[in-house]
């Protein structure tokens, strides 16, 4: 059995409830269908009557006859409208009085009445549903947007970024047929600081995802000093930083170091002898998104591997972009993957 094929037998088995807002899509009318039809999940569609009609023609399919429930948002909802408006202002009013951009309910029935993702978004932080996924018609910075306004970071992490989990052709040298990369699709340069976040929830979105066990390699073009600059010198503050986060959480970390240190035994050894990862790693953080996205696209292209994702992480609670050139199976693949993310936060 392959990864998607394990997350989405695992994601089956919680019974739990996803709100998919983009309902004038014939995709997410038919993946919300498969969900029902093979008792993965509990959907929520979100869209107006005509948007639902013309959606469920085009795609041939009826979400009344598979007994999915449709929401309406432009019809508002008082409890979400209230949330909304009381943590926009909790959180405004931390900032300096000149920064502050305090709103009234007026503007907060008007947000969640004309941002579809912002009212799925409040569905998820009031626990009406374990998770949300869209961004097959959303471009990715409004969904980021709408995830920031309405569910926030998780405790103790300051970032949301983002990782893919590679489902390979053939195992590592060390043996690892799933791995992750980070961050590919959110953040271009990220700080030192950042980089920490990024590792961890990392780590943390690969063991939720696989079950298995996290090896964190912080990447640069430099093994443990082996070469100097600003480049080098962020990803080894990062390494600095993060160590005792790390250790707290008992996961496995080590950095800086050149991709073949990490993910080759025998390199690792001669490269990093002391290193708490030689050439094990299972998960790999990148310096910058360009690293980060070139990476994961050639290990697609050229290696072949199988990538699961852009998958969120870092925020709050549930909720996941998807490509705009997604297919059915697709937004199928990614609901799983957020119904696992929601079983830890």
């Amino acid at each position: 059995m392959n990864a998607i094929d394990q997350i989405i037998a695992k994601a089956s088995a919680l019974g739990k409830t996803v709100v998919l807002p983009e309902g004038m899509d014939p995709r997410v009318i038919t993946a919300a269908c498969a969900c029902v039809s093979r008792k993965i999940c509990t959907p929520i569609v979100l869209g107006t009557p005509d948007e639902i009609k013309h959606a469920e023609t085009a795609a041939g399919l009826s979400l009344a006859a598979k007994g999915i429930k449709v929401v309406d948002y432009t019809q508002g909802d008082a409890e979400l409208e209230k949330a909304y408006l009381e943590a926009w202002n909790a959180k405004e009013s931390k900032k300096p009085a000149e920064k502050q951009k305090i709103i009234d309910l007026a503007a907060a029935e008007k947000t969640l009445r004309t941002k579809r993702i912002y009212f799925g978004g409040m569905m998820v932080k009031l626990g009406r549903v374990d998770g949300l996924v869209a961004g097959s018609i959303a471009s990715t910075g409004d969904m980021l947007r709408a995830a920031f306004h309405t569910l926030g970071t998780q405790k103790g992490v300051k970032t949301a970024s983002s990782c893919f989990i590679l489902d390979l052709q053939k195992p590592t040298p060390a043996g690892d047929s799933v791995i992750a990369f980070g961050d590919c699709a959110v953040i271009p340069n990220p700080t030192a600081e950042q980089l920490v976040d990024i590792g961890l929830a990392t780590a943390e979105t690969y063991r939720d995802l696989t079950g298995n066990e996290p090896r964190v390699a912080y990447l640069s073009f430099s093994t443990k000093g082996s070469a100097a600059g600003e480049l080098v010198e962020k990803v080894q503050k990062a390494v600095e930083l993060a160590k005792p986060r790390f250790a707290e959480a008992g996961i496995k970390m080590d950095g800086e170091m050149q991709f073949d240190a990490a993910i080759v035994p025998s390199v690792g050894e001669l490269k990093n002898p002391h290193g708490e990862i030689q050439g094990n790693a299972n998960v790999f953080i990148f310096p910058d998104l360009q690293a980060g996205n070139i990476g994961y696209k050639i290990a697609q292209r050229l290696g072949g591997a199988t990538a699961i994702g852009p998958n969120l992480q870092g925020l709050a609670k549930a909720m996941n972009d998807l490509s705009r050139g997604c297919s059915a199976e697709d937004i199928v693949g990614t609901i799983c993957v957020t119904l696992l993310q929601s079983t830890t936060k």
